[in-house]
C-alpha cells in the first residue's frame, strides 16, 4: 500500500519541486534583502510545504484522471485497484493541506503563495489540462510561483523585487507540458522545435541575469550542462516523433528542473548551494528508476 501511495506523489518529481524552493531562497538575495538560508530562519517548514503542495497535485491528477488511465494506462495505482478512489483523493487533499499550513507556520506571505500554487494545482488537474493553450500556461504558473515561495521566505518586498523570475520556469514548464501531451501517441516536429525554442530563451534568461550580477562564470556551466541533458532525448523525439520518445524527452526536461534549479542558485554566487543542490538530481534519477516520473 505504501508503494502504491508512493507512486501516486511521483517521489523523484518531489524533488525537483525542493530544488525550485532553493532556488528561490538563493535568489531572494537578489532582490536587495538577505537570503533566509543565512538568517537561521526555519526554512525546512518551506521544504515540507512545497513537497505537500506538489505530492497532492499529482495525486489529484490522477484522481481525476481515473477513468483515462483506466484505458491507457491500467497500471497505474488506482485503475489497478491497488489504491481507491477514496483513499487516492484524501491522500491528495491531505498532501495540500499539509502544504499549505506549513508555509503558513513560516509566515502569511509564504503561506498565501501556498495557497495560490495549491489553488493552480487543484486547477490544471481539474479544467487546466483540457485548455489547449491555457494548460501548459497552468501548469507553469504552479512551478513559477513555486520558485516565489522560496523568494517569500524573505518577506513580500523581495517577492515584489523579483517576481518576474516566475516567468521563466512558466516558459520552461509550458514546454514540457506542451510536449507531453503526445507521450501515448506520438506527436509533431514543430511542438518539439517550439520547445527546444522555449529551452534556448530559458537559459538566455539565466546567462543574462547571471552577467548582470557578475557571476557568469559560476552560471555557464550549470546552464550548458542543463541543454545537454535536455537536448538529447529532445532531439532524438525530433528525429522520430513517436510516443516513447517524446516520453523520454518529458522526463529528462522534468528531472532536469533539478539543474535549471542549480543554475539559478549559481546566479546568487552561492557555489556551495549551487553544488548542493546539483547533487539532488542523483536521487531524483534513482527515484525515477523505482517510481513513474510522467
Amino acid at each position: 500500500m505504501l508503494k502504491s501511495f508512493l507512486q501516486l506523489m511521483r517521489p523523484a518529481n518531489l524533488v525537483t519541486a525542493v530544488a525550485d524552493v532553493l532556488a528561490g531562497l538563493s535568489l531572494a538575495a537578489l532582490a536587495g534583502g538577505i537570503s533566509p538560508l543565512s538568517t537561521g530562519q526555519p526554512v525546512w517548514l518551506l521544504l515540507l510545504s512545497t513537497v505537500g503542495l506538489y505530492g497532492g497535485g499529482v495525486v489529484l491528477n490522477d484522481v481525476f484522471d481515473a477513468e483515462l488511465d483506466a484505458v491507457e494506462r491500467p497500471e497505474r495505482a488506482i485503475p489497478s485497484g491497488r489504491v481507491t478512489l477514496g483513499q487516492a483523493s484524501a491522500l491528495g487533499v491531505g498532501l495540500l493541506v499539509a502544504g499549505i499550513a506549513s508555509a503558513f507556520f513560516y509566515g502569511p506571505t509564504t503561506g498565501g503563495l501556498a495557497a495560490l500554487i495549491a489553488g493552480l494545482a487543484v486547477f490544471y488537474d481539474r479544467y487546466g489540462k483540457h485548455m489547449s493553450w491555457f494548460g501548459p500556461i497552468n501548469m507553469g504558473l504552479c512551478r513559477g510561483f513555486n520558485l516565489l515561495l522560496g523568494v517569500g521566505a524573505a518577506g513580500s518586498a523581495a517577492v515584489q523585487g523579483v517576481w518576474w523570475l516566475a516567468l521563466v520556469p512558466v516558459i520552461y514548464i509550458a514546454a514540457i507540458t506542451m510536449i507531453s501531451r503526445d507521450e501515448v501517441h506520438g506527436g509533431k516536429r514543430l511542438t518539439l522545435y517550439a520547445a527546444a525554442g522555449f529551452y534556448l530563451m530559458v537559459s538566455s534568461a539565466q546567462l543574462a541575469l547571471a552577467l548582470g550580477a557578475q557571476t557568469l562564470y559560476l552560471t555557464v556551466g550549470f546552464v550548458i550542462l542543463h541543454l545537454f541533458l535536455t537536448g538529447r532525448p529532445l532531439l532524438k523525439a525530433i528525429q522520430n516523433p513517436i510516443g516513447s520518445n517524446i516520453g523520454g524527452a518529458v522526463k529528462a526536461g522534468v528531472l532536469s528542473l533539478i539543474v535549471m534549479d542549480a543554475a539559478w542558485v549559481s546566479v546568487s554566487g552561492n557555489w556551495q548551494l549551487a553544488l548542493g543542490t546539483l547533487l539532488l538530481l542523483p536521487l531524483s534519477i534513482w527515484l525515477a528508476k523505482a517510481f513513474a516520473v510522467t
